[in-house]
């Protein structure tokens, strides 16, 4: 990506944001090499290759998330270099081609955008939201309703052994606590090349929430 581009032909840059359920991926990160583990990365590079760019197209993506963890919208900037007498394609093109050609159900590119060449997706962001869902009352992993397994954490019911009980005010109490600039060094994998582990979080909030639509009165917790 950082090569010139060949004689006659336009590199155009592009912001994309994409959702995807994780259940079935590593993470969204790209798994190089002969492994069986799969990233949302892999899937969308194997769909950018239809676009018969010059050069090999390389998402390079926002922001990180683990094995089995899903994004409502994340962010990727990627590099089109299409040949000689050939205009970039316009934005909506760039995500209907990527959607045709998407070999996994649980990956959709909701939006393109043009971008300058030096835009980066990772290094432009400001900041990031992150939703973590608990349902309470479950005795047993199995009680959850189907529509909602793997979509969120099921606390066991009070008088068992395990996490904490549903007590929202006490939560949200505790959460004040996490708020401002600290430095998240536990929470770092082993060799992260990343610069520095301090952030800042400027708002957490802690509330009970409806029950999914997707399950009956009798499910609902």
């Amino acid at each position: 990506m950082g090569s010139a581009p060949a004689a006659g032909s336009v590199r155009a840059r592009y912001l994309v944001y994409f959702q995807y359920v994780g259940t079935d991926f590593n993470g969204v990160a790209a798994v190089r090499g002969a492994q069986r583990a799969v990233g949302v990365q892999n899937y969308l590079e194997e769909a950018a290759e239809r676009l018969n760019s010059v050069e090999p197209v390389r998402f390079t993506i926002s922001s990180r998330t683990d094995a089995g963890v899903h994004a409502l919208s994340n962010a990727a900037h990627l590099d089109v270099q299409r040949r000689s007498g050939r205009p970039p394609f316009p934005p909506e093109v760039l995500t209907q081609a990527l959607n045709t050609h998407l070999r996994h159900p649980a990956i959709r590119v909701l939006r393109a955008f043009r971008v300058p060449s030096d835009f980066h997706a990772r290094h432009a962001a400001t900041s990031r939201t992150y939703l973590y869902r608990l349902v309470t009352g479950c005795h047993r992993s199995d009680e959850l309703p189907v529509f909602e397994r793997n979509l969120c954490w099921a606390l066991r019911a009070e008088g068992q052994a395990g996490p904490l009980p549903d007590n929202v005010a006490a939560m949200q109490e505790a959460a004040q606590h996490l708020l401002g600039t600290h430095d998240f060094s536990a929470f770092q994998s082993a060799g992260s090349p990343v610069p520095s582990p301090v952030r800042t979080l400027r708002r957490v909030s802690v509330s009970p929430g409806l029950a999914s639509p997707l399950v009956t009165p009798q499910e609902s917790r």
